[in-house]
């Protein structure tokens, strides 16, 4: 298992292009001022010594020596000791919608990375419990199955998008079907499915779907992401920014289904929330899934965690040294 102990700072990795740019903007104006007092060969007459090879050579050994401390204070680990532990836990599947009407801009920044983000607040809420994920738009697929594996989790809900289906639409029977399947019959655990999407199904199987999955024994949440008034689909066919149109060539306009997802939670069993709702839906969901019947699973962990920040400090130092040793002025 691999892992940084402080992801954190990473972030100082956003300064590398802001610097490349200011460098870029201060070179750029060096040459149009200095074109500005006297021709081409005059201009370096006026500062003698100077070396543009020299200037970019020492600004890039300072960026390279800054991305390996970024990397060196996050500190890349890899899992050296396992242990199995018994956890008690209950089985939940996540039903992500990634269709085209979840790149809707009514929410900002957009309906699927609200989604994506709430999906990933929920993981982490519901550490302890199996975590299975199902992505659908016009069809549904077991992106993961039930497990503890949450960084996996993680890392597929991260890059969730319409690029993955190639059938669109939203097919909120399939995905409740597809994870009525996907719950093991045989396990006395209890089961949740919450299902993220904007609820644009106008198949009205979804409401009977939910009916046969209570009476199986899981339990329906449903989130909503969009709004009522909704909003065109941002669309790029052959690289050309605009938005989804139909056959007339009117724009097409997405709008949220709250009626329907309220109906498929009532069916389910469950509650109907809305994704700016936020940490209080998760909250919510993860207390009703705390009251299902729970049943012992093995659980693999690392307790202890080797560091290799080392092996970036050492190239840092060297670049830092490097960079004081070359002097701007030639030789």
């Amino acid at each position: 298992m691999f892992r940084f102990e402080h992801p954190e700072y990473l972030r100082l990795l956003w300064a590398v292009p802001a610097l490349l740019l200011l460098l870029a903007a201060w070179w750029r104006w060096r040459r149009k001022a200095l074109s500005q007092l006297a021709g081409p060969g005059a201009a370096e007459q006026m500062v003698p010594g100077f070396s543009g090879g020299r200037f970019w050579i020492k600004n890039l050994l300072f960026l390279g020596a800054l991305i390996l401390l970024a990397f060196a204070w996050a500190n890349p680990q890899r899992g050296a000791k396992q242990q199995t532990a018994v956890q008690q836990s209950a089985d939940v599947i996540i039903a992500l919608d990634i269709s085209q009407s979840m790149l809707a801009e009514d929410v900002r920044p957009s309906r699927l990375v609200l989604a994506r983000i709430f999906a990933q607040k929920l993981v982490q809420a519901l550490a302890g419990e199996r975590i299975g994920l199902i992505f659908f738009a016009g069809d549904a697929y077991v992106q993961m199955p039930l497990s503890t594996d949450y960084s996996a989790a993680m890392s597929f809900l991260t890059e969730a998008s319409p690029d993955l289906m190639t059938a669109q639409g939203t097919a909120l029977p399939a995905a409740i079907r597809l994870a009525e399947q996907t719950f093991d019959p045989e396990t006395p655990a209890g089961r949740a499915l919450v299902l993220i999407t904007d609820g644009e199904d106008h198949d009205a199987d979804a409401v009977s779907a939910a009916e046969d999955a209570r009476g199986n024994g899981a339990l329906i949440f449903t989130v909503g992401a969009g709004t009522a008034a909704g909003g065109p689909i941002p669309w790029s066919p052959g690289g050309a920014a605009g938005y989804k149109r139909d056959e007339k060539g009117d724009l097409v306009r997405t709008r949220l289904n709250e009626a329907l997802l309220h109906d498929v939670a009532r069916a389910g069993g469950g509650q109907a929330y809305h994704i700016s709702q936020g940490d209080a839906a998760v909250d919510a969901i993860r207390n009703a899934v705390n009251q299902l019947r729970k049943r012992e699973v093995a659980v693999r962990s690392y307790t202890e965690f080797e560091s290799y920040f080392q092996w970036l400090l050492l190239p840092a130092f060297l670049l830092l040294l490097l960079e004081t040793w070359i002097f701007w002025k030639k030789n």
